[in-house]
This record gives structure tokens, sequence and C-alpha cells, in this order.
């Protein structure tokens, strides 16, 4: 299978949280949000850092209907993920911060425009056709194209949950930590991503900002 088919998809964005170090003068009220949101979290940040590896593998030396198929699969996967952190933010109450309603609405937003952003990707992937290669290539730089506009969208889904003393907050929590990626890598080596482009980078803290999906889905016969 082309090598260049997993560097289109290399760069899917997994949400996690950008956390900065810990503190030790937060106030209860934020600590007792912070671990609210977090334990509901965690799950879903597990789901999107498996979906984001299962991308990659796939892509790796796959055929394009597998490729297709799993796709579509983590597209979606992670669209339901982002609505269950929505609900999450939501289920937590606004944080005990200043603007601490604003804060929680536009997180509950932008996590679920991010959804429907997602699920638009799994519709694109879905429309491919993936009997001729040349043509599932082309289509794949599309994809590639609508992970980078969702990018700006997971940059700033939970952007204003991780400052100051709610981030600190949120930092020393189990759930809102990085995950390592449930699916291991498979082992072909030519197609796999480069160091921190993948849930499981090197970072001990987790990141919101995703790497960037390659502009090359064109076929390497």
């Amino acid at each position: 299978m082309n090598k260049k088919l997993a560097a289109a998809l290399s760069g899917g964005a997994v949400l996690v949280l950008a956390l900065s170090g810990c503190s030790d003068d937060e106030g209860n009220k934020v600590d007792d949000w912070a671990k609210t949101f977090c334990d509901q979290a965690k799950p879903q940040i597990q789901k999107r850092a498996d979906a984001h590896q299962i991308i990659i593998s796939t892509a790796a030396d796959s055929k394009p209907a597998e490729i297709q198929a799993a796709d579509s699969k983590a597209f979606q996967d992670i669209a339901n993920a982002d609505r269950a952190l929505a609900k999450a933010v939501e289920s937590a109450g606004a944080p005990p911060v200043e603007n601490g309603e604003k804060v929680q609405q536009d997180a509950i937003k932008e996590l679920n425009a991010t959804a429907v952003a997602y699920e638009g990707l799994k519709k694109q992937v879905d429309a491919l056709d993936p009997t001729n290669q040349q043509k599932f290539a082309d289509g794949l730089q599309g994809v590639a194209d609508g992970l980078t506009k969702i990018e700006k969208m997971d940059q700033n889904a939970l952007s204003k949950l991780e400052e100051g003393e709610l981030g600190q907050a949120m930092a020393k929590q189990p759930g809102c930590q990085k995950p390592t990626a449930s699916t291991p890598p498979k082992a072909s080596g030519s197609a796999s991503p480069q160091p921190g482009s993948t849930a499981s980078g090197s970072s001990d803290k987790a990141s919101t900002k995703p790497a960037k999906p390659t502009a090359s889905a064109k076929t390497e016969e």
C-alpha cells in the first residue's frame, strides 16, 4: 500500500488536556470541580487516544477498504468522545473561577462543534472509492485537509479550562493525564508516524495541540 496514506492521517487530533505544572494553593472548590470533571473525562480521553492510534497503525500498511473502515470508526469514536466530554463539562457545573459559567458554556459548545466536524470527516471517508487506489489516495488528501481545519477547534475546545488555577488543579487529577493508546502500533516501519505525532509521545504532559496532518496523500507506486 502506498506509504503516504498514513502520513495523510498521521496528524489526527487527539483531544487531551495541555496541563501546566501543579501548585499547592488551589482552593478546595477548584480541586473538587477538577476531580469531578477529570473522573468523567478519563475514559473519553482514552477513547480518543485509541482512535488516533488505530488511524495511524491501520493506514501504515493496509488495503484501502481496511483503511476506510478503520478511519470511519475512529472518526465516529472521536466524535462520540467529544460529545461525552461536553456532557462531562456540563455535569461538573460551572467551574468556580472568574466567568466560570461562560467558560463552561464555551467548552460545551466547542466540543459539540468538534464532534460534528469529525462526523463530517467520517462521511467524507465513507464516500471514498476503495477500489481505485489513486482516487482513494486523492480522497485521503481531502480528509487530511479536513483534519487541518479541525485542528484549531481541537486546540480551543478546552483551552479556557486549562488556564490558571483551574488548569493547575486539573493537572493533579489522574483522569486528565496523557493516556497511552490501548491499541499498539503495527510493526511495519516505513509508514510509522514521527515521534510526538501520536497520543503516546514522550512528553509527560498531555497536549491539546495535535500534530498537523501532512498534505501528502499522493500515491507512491
